[in-house]
């Protein structure tokens, strides 16, 4: 069943929750944004201006306008294991639904408030983290924008899922040559940075999975051990292949794997709580651990377990997500999409999609970023 969805100043939003805004929410609508600025390639003019209370933010088109004569593109917006917890109200119990959810996209610019158009031009393409992604068009402030030199969905996976693994591993990991780094559920969207940004440090890289197929991708970007939970005990091989333990561990799974990475943490040891993903489909989102023992165990080895979440490192988000287009740009980091092209009913394609592309990624069928592609509504106003 497609989800019901309301139509809010012409913007087409999914009615369920999602997180707390990083930024302020705009306030109400004022002043007239006009379309500012030629079209790249010769293309349509803009369509008719929305109305927003600042101008310093864009609009972002993540549709085309059937009236519009070029041919349509298709825009993407990205799937986080978070987005259940967001939708669950758990990060802002106050907020009642229905509200927005979503937390990323890629998308082309239909509209400009005046001081935006010093940086930015009608129809460029542009990557946002911004709250209220799932939408056909979403109203960001500029600063938040950032240039991709296309819509690909690539681009995508390096806002969230990229930079998350990329300031983590800098801010907390101390990655040098020759640690041992554990990455768990290691081909899901941010594993597959997590293994990559610690190889590229020099580091052996234990990465755990789901299927053999998923230990293949491992293996294509550099896994010196993926580790098939499916068919092998993870205890069991970091025990017997990694006695000494592993120096750092990059966990988003929780529960069972949590107590399993603690237990195998070397002296000194480090572990990166980045998520939980194994709780959040329960009433409380957590998965019970054995924290009675952890002090002790910690104690034992000087060793620490320290959380990280993206919206406490923001001043850091720009410089990793140039870093990491650059690296894309140069051929050294693989960004690994899946738009639902091997699961049961098809692509995930429209909004209409994310539940299954969340249901999806609980099943643990994906092999990188989850990917929602937004193709041309037939009933757009813009």
């Amino acid at each position: 069943m497609a989800p019901n969805v309301l139509i809010t100043e012409g913007y087409f939003n999914l009615g369920f929750p999602s997180p707390p805004p990083a930024l302020p929410p705009p306030p109400p609508p004022a002043p007239e944004i006009k379309p500012t600025g030629p079209r790249r390639g010769g293309s349509p003019p803009s369509p008719p201006a929305r109305t927003h209370g600042s101008s310093d933010r864009l609009i972002f088109r993540v549709e085309l306008g059937t009236a519009w004569t070029q041919t349509a593109t298709f825009r993407f917006v990205g799937v986080n294991a978070s987005d259940i917890n967001y939708s669950a109200g758990r990060y802002d119990p106050s907020v009642k639904t229905p509200f927005d959810a979503g937390f990323e996209g890629v998308g082309e610019v239909v509209a400009l408030g005046l001081s935006a158009s010093a940086a930015f031009m009608v129809g460029q393409a542009v990557a946002y983290m911004a709250p209220g992604s799932f939408a056909e068009y979403t109203v960001v402030p500029a600063r938040v924008a950032i240039p991709v030199p296309g819509l690909k969905p690539e681009y995508l996976t390096l806002l969230v899922s990229g930079t998350t693994a990329y300031i983590s591993l800098k801010e907390l990991g101390g990655l040098s040559e020759g640690k041992k780094v554990l990455v768990t559920a290691a081909a899901g969207g941010t594993g597959q940075f997590a293994v990559q940004l610690a190889k590229k440090a020099k580091c052996h890289v234990i990465g755990t999975c789901s299927s053999a197929e998923k230990s293949a991708f491992l293996k294509s970007v550099g896994c010196d051990r993926p580790v098939n939970y499916n068919t092998e005990h993870v205890g069991t091989v970091l025990r017997q292949e990694y006695p000494q333990g592993v120096d750092v561990v990059y966990e988003s799974v929780g529960g069972a794997m949590f107590d399993l990475a603690v237990d195998a943490l070397a002296t000194r040891g480090r572990l990166i709580v980045i998520g939980f993903v194994s709780g959040y489909q329960t009433p409380t989102g957590l998965s019970p651990v054995k924290a009675g023992t952890l002090p002790a165990k910690l104690l034992k080895k000087s060793a620490s377990v320290q959380g990280f979440f993206l919206n406490h490192y923001l001043p850091e988000f720009r410089g990793a997500m140039d870093h990491l287009l650059k690296m894309y740009a140069g051929g050294e980091l693989v960004c690994e999409v899946d738009t639902g092209g091997l699961s049961a009913e098809g692509r995930f394609t429209g909004l209409e999609s994310v539940f299954r592309a969340v249901d999806y990624m609980y099943m643990r069928k994906n092999t990188g970023k989850i990917v929602v592609e937004l193709p041309p509504s037939v009933n757009s106003k813009l």
